[in-house]
């Protein structure tokens, strides 16, 4: 017998593994049950991430939710009535295929403009809500915008009860130029009534609130508070490098940055998030106490 010959009879024979194509394996999973954090770049289910409010399981990052995600998150089941849904906007600048625009946000979006407003409570406390929703028009603030957040602020003077907004906005809306500035000062002095009637304001900014909106009702809060990481900014951190010829800090307009330097209160996660504001609310209820 040759030498290979015995070598070769004594090894055990190899399995056949089938193979499966590359884009069948893909195919196999339904697209959208994964779902990848940017921040720590692990995977996990899109259903546990989205039991844990969208909060990533591993790092804490949290994704931007849409305002439908966040009624359920914040609000007590069953509780929310939505007013003024049905206001939607108009071109009053002739901007060429705006209206074409918003009818292709409503579609996508399932809103009829870039906030939500309404009723309702949060563990039995009496709230009215304004949400901003960044899939429509990128949350920017037109007439509509304004007007809808200027009636929730309206109601909850007339109900004598709390005003809690939650900003995600990319600014003024330049399609209807200064129409949608004005709207920075309406919801101002709208906020100013309500203030000096003993209203409560509880702004929470999320990723990202920037321009007008930053500069407006975002930041004109009791008590201003930011989700972790959010971009929180007026003009552009380019546009700023340029103007002062200086290289700015990593950190430069996030949620941290500001609260290291005394433009909040606090950040708060999504997932304390209710726990939190039902205690602020407590506080300011008679013989109400805080706890941190």
């Amino acid at each position: 017998m040759a030498l290979k010959d015995l070598f070769t009879k004594n090894q055990p024979k190899k399995k056949k593994y089938a193979t499966i194509p590359t884009e069948t394996a893909k195919n196999d999973v339904p697209e959208g049950i994964m779902t990848k954090c940017p921040s720590c770049k692990k995977i996990m289910y899109s259903k546990e991430l989205a039991k844990n409010a969208k909060v990533c399981l591993h790092c804490g990052f949290h994704f931007q939710m849409n305002a439908k995600e966040r009624i359920d998150s914040f609000i007590d089941e069953g509780s929310f009535v939505e007013i003024n849904e049905n206001m939607v906007s108009e071109n009053p600048l002739n901007f060429p295929d705006y209206l074409e625009k918003l009818e292709k946000d409503r579609q996508k979006s399932k809103l009829n403009e870039a906030v939500v407003t309404g009723m309702g409570t949060v563990n039995g406390q009496k709230i009215v809500l304004a949400i901003m929703d960044a899939s429509f028009r990128m949350g920017s603030m037109g007439s509509v915008v304004g007007e809808k957040i200027t009636l929730a602020i309206e109601k909850a003077d007339e109900l004598s009860i709390p005003f809690i907004i939650f900003t995600a906005s990319g600014g003024a809306r330049m399609q209807e130029g200064a129409l949608s500035l004005m709207q920075m000062a309406k919801t101002s002095v709208a906020l100013k009534r309500f203030s000096n009637n003993g209203g409560l304001i509880i702004s929470i900014m999320t990723h990202p609130t920037t321009g007008g909106v930053s500069a407006s009702f975002a930041s004109l809060g009791d008590y201003n508070f930011a989700e972790p990481g959010a971009l929180i900014a007026f003009a552009g951190r380019r546009v700023i490098e340029q103007s002062i010829r200086e290289e700015l800090p990593e950190d430069f307009q996030t949620a941290e940055f500001l609260l290291k330097h005394g433009q909040l209160d606090a950040i708060i996660s999504r997932i304390d998030l209710v726990e939190k504001i039902t205690n602020i609310l407590e506080i300011h209820q008679p013989g109400g106490e805080i706890e941190w």
